[in-house]
This record gives C-alpha cells, sequence and structure tokens, in this order.
C-alpha cells in the first residue's frame, strides 16, 4: 500500500504489512551523493566541505564494523544525517548527526573533533554520545518495578533532559539515530525489537511530539505498533488494504469535488487525501473501545491554503458541501496544542455515506507541524541551539516543565510516575478558559484543582472553591471542553489538602502540591528522617557511627541528587525515599571498605558447611503470618514463589493442608481459575522484630559465560552468610548462563540488597527473582 503524501516518496513504503527503508540497500557513496542532494535543495550555501570532511572522517574510523543487516557501519550514520537533512537542519547537526557514534565505537576523541569540526559540532556529538547508554528496559513503571530499576531508568531520563537543556540539537540526532534503528528493527532478535519498540513508544515518540516534530512522530508511531503489537498491526493492514482500488478512487474523488469548490470560492490551495496513521487508528480504537468499522475518520483531506482568513473560509465552503457530524469540530489555530500544533479539524459524511476528516492549514502551519522545534534551525548560520524565538518557547514550555521537576523531586519514582503521566501516547487534553479568555489546555479528566495550578502555585496554594460557567461547582467536578473557569481563593486558606493528591490528574499539580507539603513540613520532616534513620539501624543493629563517614554520605548525595544530609532526613520524613534504602546503601558502600578477600578454596568450604546446616523453617503457628487475624492456623510458605518478610502475600486455602502462602504477583495465583480464586484469603507479616528467622528464596542470573563467573556469584553468596540450597546452571549455544539459585535470606531488602552486588558481577546481564 503506498499511502498518498503530499506528492513526495516517503521514506518507506507500507506493502502487505512490511515496513522497509527505501535507502536500505543503497551503497555509503550513493548515500552520500543522497545526502548531499537533499542538503542543496534547502541551504543557501554551496559549501559543502565540512560534511564531505565529516563523511571522509566517520566512513573511514568505522571501517571493517558491519550492522546485523551486514551493512557496512557507515549506512546509519548517513541515514541518521539524510533524516535529519529531511528536516531541514543546519550543517552543524547533519555533520553531527554523520559522526554520533564516532566517540563511542572508534579511537576518534571529543578533543580531535573541536579541533577539526569546531566546538559547536563537538559539543553536540559529545551531548549525543553521553546518551548512547540510555536505555529504559521495561519502561513502564509499576508498584512492582524494584527500585534499583527505577533508580537507573530516572537516572537516564535526567541525563536525557539536561541534554536536551543545554541543546535541544542533541534530542533531534538522537530521535534520527532511534528512527533508522527503528526502520531496520527487523533485523534484531524477537525480544529485543519487543523492548526497543516498547521503549521508542514510552519515551521517544513522545517526545517528538511534545517537539512538535509529526514528520518523525508518526512513523515512530507506527513501527512501535508493527512490533509491540503484529498481529494488530497485520489486522489493520489487512482490513485497511480491503477494496484498496475502491478506497484510493474514493479519497481522489473527494480530494477533486473539494479543490473544485475551493478554486471557485478564490481561494489558492494545495489539497491532497490519505488514510490516516496506523497507531492513530489503533489509539482511537483502545480509547473509544471501537472495532475499526465503528472509527469514524480513517480518512483524511488536506487543504493548505495562504491565510488564516483563508482557512476560515475554506471551512465555510465545507461545511456547504457536506454534512458535519455534531461534536466533530476542532478549531486548533484558535486553540493550539501544546506542541503548538494549529489546524482546523472537522469530520463529515461523504455523499456515499462514509465519515472522512477534513484539516485545514495554512502553510506555515503545515511547515511547523511537520518539522516542529526542527523549524528554528533550518539553514540559519547565526544560530547557537539555544536561543528559540518565542513560538518555539511555547515549544520548549513542556521541556521547562519536566526541569523544574527534576530540581524539585527528590524521589525517583515520583519523578517517573510524574512522566509516565505526561508522556502517556494514548493520553487525551481537555480545552478550558480563565475568566479573560486565556486558554488553559490539561489533561482529560482535569478538575479545578488542575487548573488552579495551571495558573500559579500561589493560586493552588490558596484555593477554597471554584465556578464553573458562572456556578458553583464541587472541587472533583470534571472539566469540559469550552469550560470557563474560575478559583476562588482566601488568605485565610490553610494550604492544600493531602486529599487532593489523589484526584488530581496533572503531573504539575500533583507535584506543586507536594512541594507545598515538604516545604510547610521541611523542619519536621528532617526531625522526623533523623529518628527514621536510628530507629531502622537500630531494629537491624547497625552501628551508625560505621556507616556515617563524609565519604559514605556524598557518595548517597550524588547517587540520589540530594544537595545536603537535611535534604536527605527531609526527603526520607516525608516519605520520598524510604530510610532502608538510603541504610542499606551506606551498608553497601562500608563493606566495599571492608570486604574480607577469600580464596577459592575457603569460598567452596564456607558454601558446604552453609549448605550443611541449612534449618529449613517450620510452617505452623509461630511462622511469622498472619491470616485475617488469626495466627494458630496451620501455615506454610510455597515452593513455587518462595515469599519472604516484606513481599506482598495473600493465603490460599488448600484442602487438608491447611494455608498455602503466596507472593501476591505469584503466576500460579494468575492462572488459577474464577471458582478456585474464591479461596485466596487475605493475609500479612508479623511486625519485623517478630520475623527473625530466614526463609527460602529463588532467583535467576542471567549472564554471558566466562572462566571463574560462578566462584564470584558464590563468593558474593558467602561473604554476605548466605546459605545456599541448590545450585543449577545451564549454558545455551549463544554463551549465554542461565543459573538457578535457591538460598535462605531474611527479608525483601536483604535480598534487594543481595541482587544488587550480584548485578555489579562483570558478564552479568540480569538478576530476577522466581514468580513461580
Amino acid at each position: 500500500m503506498a499511502p498518498i503524501e503530499n506528492g513526495k516518496d516517503r521514506e518507506f513504503v507500507i506493502d502487505d504489512g512490511r515496513i522497509e527503508s527505501l535507502g536500505e540497500y543503497l551503497s555509503p557513496d550513493e548515500l552520500y551523493r543522497d545526502l548531499i542532494t537533499r542538503v542543496e535543495k534547502y541551504h543557501p550555501s554551496d559549501d559543502i566541505s565540512m560534511i564531505e570532511r565529516a563523511y571522509k572522517i566517520a566512513d573511514e574510523a568505522h571501517n571493517g564494523q558491519v550492522r546485523k543487516s551486514g551493512e557496512p557501519y557507515i549506512v546509519h550514520p548517513l541515514n541518521v544525517a539524510i533524516i535529519l537533512a529531511d528536516l531541514e537542519l543546519d550543517k552543524e547537526t547533519i555533520v553531527a548527526g554523520i559522526l554520533h557514534d564516532v566517540v563511542e565505537d572508534t579511537i576518534f576523541t571529543k578533543e580531535e573533533i573541536a579541533a577539526e569540526f569546531g566546538d559547536e559540532v563537538a559539543l553536540l556529538v559529545d551531548g549525543v554520545t553521553k546518551l548512547q547508554h540510555f536505555t529504559m528496559d521495561g519502561a513502564h513503571v509499576t508498584e512492582s518495578t524494584p527500585k534499583d530499576k527505577i533508580e537507573v531508568q530516572a537516572e537516564n531520563l535526567r541525563k536525557m533532559f539536561l541534554a536536551m537543556a543545554k541543546d535541544i540539537r542533541v534530542i533531534m540526532i538522537k530521535l534520527a539515530d532511534r528512527l533508522h534503528n527503528m526502520r531496520t528493527l527487523f533485523h534484531m532478535p524477537p525480544e529485543k525489537q519487543q523492548r526497543i519498540a516498547q521503549e521508542t513508544l514510552d519515551i521517544y515518540s513522545p517526545i517528538a511530539d511534545r517537539l512538535g516534530i509529526s514528520k518523525i512522530k508518526v512513523e515512530l508511531d507506527d513501527l512501535s505498533l508493527k512490533y509491540l503489537h503484529p498481529d494488530v498491526y497485520a489486522d489493520l493492514t489487512k482490513q485497511i488494504g480491503v477494496r484498496k482500488v475502491e478506497r484510493e478512487r474514493y479519497i481522489q474523488g473527494i480530494v477533486n469535488e473539494v479543490s473544485a469548490h475551493i478554486f471557485n470560492a478564490g481561494i489558492e490551495a494545495t489539497i491532497d487525501g490519505r488514510v490516516k496513521h496506523f497507531f492513530s487508528i489503533y489509539k482511537k480504537m483502545v480509547n473509544q473501545h471501537k472495532t475499526i468499522d465503528q472509527i469514524y475518520d480513517l480518512f483524511a483531506v488536506r487543504i493548505i491554503v495562504k491565510s488564516v482568513r483563508d482557512c476560515y473560509a475554506a471551512l465555510g465552503i465545507i461545511h456547504e458541501i457536506y454534512k458535519p457530524i455534531p461534536g466533530r469540530f476542532k478549531d486548533y489555530i484558535a486553540m493550539p496544542k501544546p506542541n503548538m500544533y494549529q489546524s482546523l479539524h472537522t469530520t463529515l459524511i461523504g455523499s456515499s455515506g462514509q465519515p472522512f476528516e477534513i484539516q485545514i492549514r495554512t502553510y506555515e502551519m503545515h511547515k511547523a507541524a511537520e518539522y516542529g522545534i526542527a523549524a528554528h534551525w533550518k539553514y540559519k548560520e547565526n544560530s547557537d541551539g539555544k536561543t528559540p524565538d518565542n513560538q518555539e518557547e511555547e515549544k520548549l514550555a513542556w521541556l521547562r516543565q519536566i526541569l523544574e521537576w527534576q530540581r524539585d523531586m527528590s524521589d525517583n519514582k515520583e519523578f517517573m510516575e510524574a512522566l509516565k503521566s505526561d508522556l502517556d501516547m494514548f493520553s487525551d487534553s481537555v480545552y478550558c478558559f480563565t475568566p479573560t479568555g486565556e486558554v488553559k489546555n490539561l489533561p482529560a479528566g482535569s478538575n479545578p484543582i488542575d487548573f488552579a495550578y495551571a495558573i500559579h502555585s500561589a493560586v493552588g496554594n490558596r484555593m477554597v472553591g471554584a465556578r464553573v460557567n458562572g456556578q458553583l461547582v464541587p472541587i472533583d467536578y470534571v472539566i469540559n471542553n469550552g469550560d470557563r473557569i474560575e478559583i476562588i481563593t482566601s488568605q485565610n486558606s490553610k494550604g492544600p489538602s493531602r486529599d487532593w493528591l489523589s484526584i488530581v490528574k496533572s503531573g504539575q499539580a500533583r507535584n506543586k502540591i507536594s512541594q507545598w507539603f515538604k516545604q510547610e513540613l521541611k523542619e519536621e520532616n528532617i526531625t522526623r528522617g533523623k529518628e527514621l534513620i536510628l530507629d531502622y539501624c537500630k531494629s537491624k543493629g547497625i552501628n551508625v557511627s560505621n556507616i556515617s563517614k563524609p565519604e559514605y554520605k556524598d557518595a548517597v548525595l550524588r547517587k540520589y541528587g540530594f544537595h545536603d544530609w537535611d535534604s536527605v532526613y527531609a526527603a526520607i520524613g516525608h516519605g520520598g525515599v524510604k530510610e532502608g534504602q538510603i541504610v542499606n546503601k551506606l551498608i553497601e558502600l562500608y563493606e566495599a571498605d571492608h570486604r574480607k578477600n577469600m580464596t577459592d578454596e575457603e569460598i567452596l568450604e564456607a558454601v558446604n558447611e552453609n549448605a550443611a546446616k541449612i534449618d529449613h523453617r517450620k510452617s505452623g503457628p509461630k511462622s511469622g503470618i498472619i491470616v485475617k487475624g488469626m495466627d494458630d492456623l496451620s501455615v506454610r510458605f510455597s515452593k513455587c514463589c518462595s515469599p519472604v518478610p516484606g513481599d506482598e502475600i495473600v493465603g490460599f486455602v488448600t484442602r487438608g493442608r491447611g494455608i498455602s502462602v503466596h507472593r501476591s504477583d505469584c503466576v500460579n495465583l494468575a492462572a488459577l481459575s474464577e471458582h478456585d480464586r474464591g479461596r485466596i484469603i487475605e493475609a500479612e507479616w508479623q511486625h519485623e522484630e517478630e520475623n527473625k528467622g530466614k526463609y527460602n528464596a529463588e532467583i535467576m542470573v542471567y549472564a554471558a559465560d566466562r572462566k571463574g563467573l560462578l566462584a564470584d556469584l558464590s563468593k558474593i553468596l558467602t561473604e554476605n552468610n548466605i546459605s545456599i540450597s541448590t545450585l543449577n546452571t545451564r549454558i545455551n549455544k549463544q554463551g549465554m548462563a542461565t543459573m538457578n539459585v535457591s538460598f535462605e535470606i531474611e527479608s525483601r531488602e536483604a535480598l534487594i540488597r543481595l541482587t544488587e552486588k550480584l548485578r555489579s558481577i562483570p558478564n552479568v546481564v540480569d538478576v530476577e527473582r522466581t514468580k513461580g
């Protein structure tokens, strides 16, 4: 299926469900000539010497390197540069695109690039290089996501947004890099395809959307859908492909009919038609719970005119020809989207009864929609990458908000949740007005509290009520499009309620409310944080003076991004960080300073001694479990998921064997029939001081095999006084080792601490608990 797209060739074609890069099979020299042709089309300067030098250096630096496809590696940076040229970016960005892997993968240094191409190019290449190891393995953050993984994800995101703040072109190069990798993703194994596609949909596509670069955003969306939901993608391809000739004839008929009326009215316009992008259709199916047959606007006709006046004149003509569907008109010219997208959208019924959408915009609006923030750097020789004009400032307002969150949020999970909500590709917006007529854009489902904090944090903090369209409403009133909202404030207000945190929809409001509580109660939180640290250490028998050396504290401040130790206490006091998390890190640093060096013979001897000492815990009333308030039941711990204190647990009433205790995420529970689910009952651990025993735990360690790997793993277990019950290892044909280890441990916190240490072993890829 070759879609109609402004009369131009697309970067990829869709045919029978396959997406392939048109430039994939070109030689490096052919790709380079293609790049120069594209640059010369828009750039006013004939001097391409800098791009030519970059190509020669990159070609030489990557000589001998190949991609998964078997092609020379230089093909990738050239394709990245071609994508940047399609955005009509300046030469410095094109050159940085060609060189973006040189520092990372070859012997070239940042200083050598600066000497050859100047500091601007070197800074761009360095910015991209620092993001090369950026990964969001399973970018979804849930209650069950391990804290250490959240820390890594949050740190990666903080690096990305700081790089964007220094020079937004860094992320444009990264987006182009990701787009070409997505185009060639079919060379990767399926599990890697899924991970990269999810990461793209969670992070890169929303960033392209926020920066208004629809040219990249829509392709990333469609490619992500292809690999994340191949069955859905194939089905969409098949259904949209039905009666292909009829559909194209139908679209062209509408284009011809609209063109005739528009031109007869004396309006100059460019008019084309297309089938909507697959992800756009899929998103509507998911959000509206509809099948493809129930989606109104599968087809879209775009009318591009010279002026805003012509936009509204064309709209009047269109509504005379076709019958508009009520509630399906959106004026994004008067009320632009947050990324400053502007257009008129109206859905109509065609003469055959088939619904279709018409979008009307000016040429300037169209260019802004296609290129977004990239339009600011189009062939501007004097750009420094840091001085956007007023319109670009609007697009960067989103980035400023993220940077504000980074500064204010000490809790990484809170930061990740705010970001996840903000970047949600399936979320919708609602538009409303201040009493003076200013438009505010909020997440769908927002209430007057969200609106108040969108005005200013002082308005939200003093809010006592709200009027919508002149009528008093409760503070949890759900805002509708077009509502006129007035916030009632009072100097006597005692500030926001903690209950507001559970009803606001926007990350901005949630962050500002949290900040108020942190600031208002800072001294109290510092005192409480100190007490929690001391109580925790006392309960665990930890000597506070041993772990309180300045160098240990400095390392904790750097890891978690705190300014001083009072900030750590305050974060613990208000619940942003757990005291155990901080203490365990201090213990880890102390133990690294006092690690005992053991010989391999001592390791094996200790392992055998520990194994011989294992005293499996007994079931019964002293199991440390309370089942619905009763502690005199026969309780045993399931072997499938091996719960330990700190895990969320449930009980399962067995037939004649008492209560079986499982972790709440045990896969065997998920597989229960509806009838058997009725036998699940509430269970919880007794107080920590009553759970002094040890409990069986089972983990899987994944690593690239090497000599001494098993000895290193055993060494860490032995140094931490871990009794090994069983240890099984298997190695596949690709040299990847999978080790199944079961042992005894006292709590979930100790288990998390142990897995962090195991992950530090060279060649270890991941460590995870078994779920049954």
